[in-house]
């Protein structure tokens, strides 16, 4: 990283929150990946607006993160900037039964608070691994739940480096899709509206789904979650046992034998490993469906 371009960003944002040619094997669950050339822990609005204005201005590329938890990166890293929008840009605030919450903050953190509170509405969240600006911006879901059906508000920030309000229709919202993801804006803040509801409900229900989760998914192994998005009248996972890729592994990269729909990482998987077997199903898949899965991980950097 050029030093006057670090010079100049540590003018508006601590040095401490600056990391240079960071591993991010650390920062992605998949727990693969080589460093970023900078990698830039957000603490306010005010610091994140400064950034992207600055980064255009000398067209430095940067990607937006939140938990790492949808994302494998390429195992010589990413020459650029890594913008962490995380723990820090985490706050929540309580309005009768919508809540407003910061980008950063761990759905799994929102559905809990919401449960304290006797609020309804986001227990198909409570475990799924990212942040609350990721799941907006690809309408995450599980359990016949989406973020589509909870999302009243979101203030976004484009590329320009304006701000912007949107609400539930103007996000366009689609299968693991919004319009964020379509304009590349980044989420700042959400509005959730829930329901009122019974507590000892609502955690019999959150309680009923992380058992199914452990049951189903491969908890224990370091993952992106679903790799696949589900192929239309077909789901990803059965149409990959199908195709006899149970336990199939490259390195140290595995097609789940618990659930066919996840690549886990055994221990010691490169992000080549990763994305060659990610490939092999794509292929293999085609060859004996005819269908093409169409990955919902999003791969950066140089492989």
């Amino acid at each position: 990283m050029n030093t006057a371009v670090l010079e100049h960003i540590s003018t508006f944002i601590p040095k401490e929150n600056l990391y240079v040619e960071e591993p991010m094997n650390q920062r992605t669950t998949f727990r693969s990946g080589g460093n970023a050339e900078l990698l830039v822990d957000i603490e306010t609005e005010e610091q994140l607006v400064k950034l992207i204005r600055f980064l255009n201005k000398i067209e430095e590329d940067y990607f937006i993160i939140g938990n790492g938890s949808n994302l494998l990166i390429g195992d010589k890293g990413y020459r650029g900037v890594i913008i962490q929008i995380g723990s820090k840009m985490s706050k929540i605030e309580l309005f009768g039964t919508n809540i407003v919450a910061g980008a950063g903050i761990l759905l799994s953190q929102l559905a809990s608070a919401a449960a304290k509170n006797c609020l309804t509405g986001l227990e198909f969240a409570s475990g799924i691994p990212g942040t609350l600006g990721g799941a907006v911006v690809m309408n995450a879901g599980a359990y016949g739940g989406e973020m589509c059906q909870v999302v009243r508000r979101v203030r976004v920030l484009t590329f320009e480096g304006e701000i912007l309000e949107l609400d539930n229709n103007t996000m366009e919202f689609g299968y693991r899709n919004s319009v964020i993801r379509n304009k590349k804006f980044i989420v700042l803040e959400v509005e959730l509206e829930l329901k009122k509801g019974d507590q000892s409900l609502i955690l019999s229900k959150m309680n009923e789904l992380s058992s199914l989760r452990r049951e189903k998914q491969p908890l224990e192994f370091p993952s992106a979650g679903s790799t696949f998005k589900r192929p239309e009248g077909h789901y990803a996972g059965k149409l990959i046992m199908e195709a006899g890729l149970g336990g199939f592994r490259i390195g140290d990269a595995q097609v789940s034998e618990k659930h066919c729909g996840f690549v886990i990482n055994l221990g010691h998987a490169t992000s080549s490993d990763l994305l060659a077997l990610i490939t092999t199903i794509q292929d293999r898949v085609y060859e004996t469906s005819g269908v093409r899965l169409e990955m919902e991980v999003i791969c950066l950097g140089d492989f």
